[in-house]
């Protein structure tokens, strides 16, 4: 895994680098990628996100989430990774994976986010995608929990954690507001101690 950091240039971007996938902040040329995608998964990511409209797709809107990204990596509060399959030279956008809300002193833990275009669901990719941000967590950001949720019915998301060692350690009622209406959620976490376990026996 490698990783890049913003501060040295204005140019250079934070990125993380797996199997063929690689991770890294938004930047403007995103912006096509991007409005094609979310706009074709619409419906496919609907049910599972807090209510957006096509005027949330404006490039003018874009812009802002990317300035956003770049000051939250540098502050060191939150992450929003875009997810690019590499094939071929080039670099598709799939999804996106957002580390938020990081904790420190006595919390050290950090909560886990991710989305993906309907054309590239159901393929792994977003489970490899959660595995290259685990060093960048435990490792780089050195911290000890890792927090999730997900929608009772989603099973592809609890497959998703699963495979990375995740466990259920509890139920939310209302928790979050999806689509417009408060929804319950199941809660996935991921210490620092199961991790490495889980990295040894995967290893073994």
């Amino acid at each position: 895994m490698a990783v890049l950091w913003p501060w040295s240039s204005p140019a250079q971007l934070m990125s993380l680098q797996g199997k063929g996938l690689l991770l890294r902040l938004p930047q403007m040329s995103d912006y096509e990628q991007w409005y094609t995608l979310r706009h074709d998964s619409r419906n496919f990511l609907k049910p599972f996100e807090p209510r957006w409209t096509e005027a949330d797709l404006s490039r003018r809107v874009f812009t802002m989430r990317v300035r956003r990204a770049r000051e939250e990596a540098e502050a060191g509060t939150d992450y929003s990774f875009f997810v690019f399959r590499q094939q071929n030279g080039y670099e598709v956008l799939v999804g996106g994976v957002t580390l938020s809300n990081v904790r420190r002193r006595a919390a050290q833990f950090v909560n886990l986010g991710y989305w993906m275009g309907e054309p590239f669901a159901g393929k792994g990719i977003m489970t490899e995608a959660v595995a290259v941000c685990l060093p960048f967590v435990f490792e780089t950001l050195d911290l000890h929990r890792i927090h999730a949720a997900f929608l009772p019915g989603n099973m592809a998301s609890r497959r998703v954690l699963e495979k990375n060692g995740f466990v259920e350690e509890g139920f939310a009622e209302k928790y979050l507001q999806i689509n417009g209406r408060w929804e319950d959620h199941v809660l996935f976490g991921l210490t620092r101690e199961r991790y490495e376990s889980w990295r040894y026996i995967n290893r073994s």
